[in-house]
């Protein structure tokens, strides 16, 4: 790995706090690069794509803290032309419009949304439970750093990986009550991981496939369907809330979902050395940043569930080693190599020990 004015930014951040937090992380370098004028000469005009619309954390803090590092720290010769929306690429697409098709040379790229073109990217998203803020972020640049599978699977797709971007954890939205995790026995629960279907089934519910919208919740009302598991704000945008109102959650009910900001493999190596060490520089700046986002973020994320009236409530320590339990997570990673193995994927098993000795370093 190479190393959201005051209004609500969707994700449940203000950008004052979002910039709040970043000011810190910039400050050092920004003495350093000092007050050095942009050069000249004619910036460099990098384009981007991203399948969501500016507004949630994720992506406010690519906009707000991000590129305009990039852009501090190369002393203006490289600038981000941004992109939201799907106004571009899909997120189905984002792979091949970056490392493919070259209409954008740096994007938004979901490893679950390219499953066939990286299989053990995969992997992230096979744990029931995980590392939380900064934690979280310094797992992932230590996969990427040890681990040379991954890089090396996205430079088979023509592709650099620049930044590793996550989003909310995973939260249960029940329409019946929920008083804990017992009570998903014998109940249809909407996942779209197969490894959270996995998880349901282990933990005696019954998971169904279907689509992500106002079905959804037509589902729920109906009673059809009992509650669905996916990231928490996702659930509070749609609103899945307002027919599930019964929320269990926890910052470490991991969801693995990784939104890896990708480069163009030639539009990287054609990047003078100094603005490649301006990118280094930059990410590793907001880095120090992303973690204390994350963590208000979720915060603030409850507090707006709960003033619409949903029913919240944090799982402890003893309910998350039990669900940990529960899901049989290994021999499921276990049956998911076997089948990875079986259409000749190479490395899988050792690339998820790899992947797994890290994480027990975590959790």
């Amino acid at each position: 790995m190479i190393e959201d004015g005051e209004r609500s930014t969707g994700g449940g951040i203000s950008r004052r706090l979002l910039l709040a937090s970043a000011a810190g992380a910039a400050s050092a370098s920004l003495l350093a690069g000092g007050a050095a004028q942009a050069r000249s000469e004619t910036p460099r005009i990098l384009t981007f794509t991203d399948h969501e619309p500016l507004g949630g954390m994720r992506t406010r803090f690519l906009k707000d803290v991000l590129f305009p590092a990039i852009e501090r720290e190369s002393n203006g010769r490289l600038k981000i032309e941004d992109h939201w929306n799907g106004e571009i690429a899909t997120s189905f697409d984002a792979l091949r419009a970056v490392g493919d098709s070259g209409v954008a040379d740096l994007g938004t790229v979901v490893p679950e949304y390219a499953a066939a073109r990286l299989p053990l990217h995969q992997i992230f998203k096979g744990f029931p439970v995980g590392p939380t803020g900064q934690r979280q972020v310094d797992f992932f640049r230590r996969v990427y750093a040890d681990v040379p599978a991954f890089p090396a699977e996205l430079e088979k797709n023509n592709t650099v990986p620049l930044f590793c971007g996550t989003g909310y954890p995973a939260a249960f939205f029940s329409a019946p009550p929920l008083p804990d995790l017992d009570a998903l026995r014998g109940g249809t629960w909407r996942s779209a991981s197969f490894w959270h279907h996995d998880f349901l089934v282990n933990a005696g519910a019954t998971p169904v496939t279907m689509p992500w919208g106002p079905a959804t919740v037509d589902a729920l009302t109906a009673g059809t369907l009992d509650g669905v598991l996916v990231n928490v704000d996702s659930g509070y945008l749609l609103p899945v809330h307002d027919a599930a109102p019964n929320v269990l959650i926890s910052k470490e009910l991991w969801l693995g979902h990784l939104y890896l900001l990708a480069m163009n493999k030639e539009v990287w190596e054609g990047l003078p050395q100094n603005d490649r060490r301006a990118v280094r520089r930059a990410v590793h700046s907001s880095y120090q940043a992303l973690g204390a986002v994350m963590d208000s973020s979720f915060d603030t994320q409850i507090e707006n569930l709960r003033r619409a009236g949903a029913n919240v409530r944090i799982l402890g320590p003893e309910e998350l080693r039990r669900w940990r339990t529960v899901t049989g997570y290994r021999e499921v990673q276990a049956s998911w190599v076997e089948e990875q193995q079986a259409k000749g994927v190479a490395e899988v098993d050792t690339t998820l020990a790899a992947v797994t000795s890290i994480m027990d370093c975590f959790v």
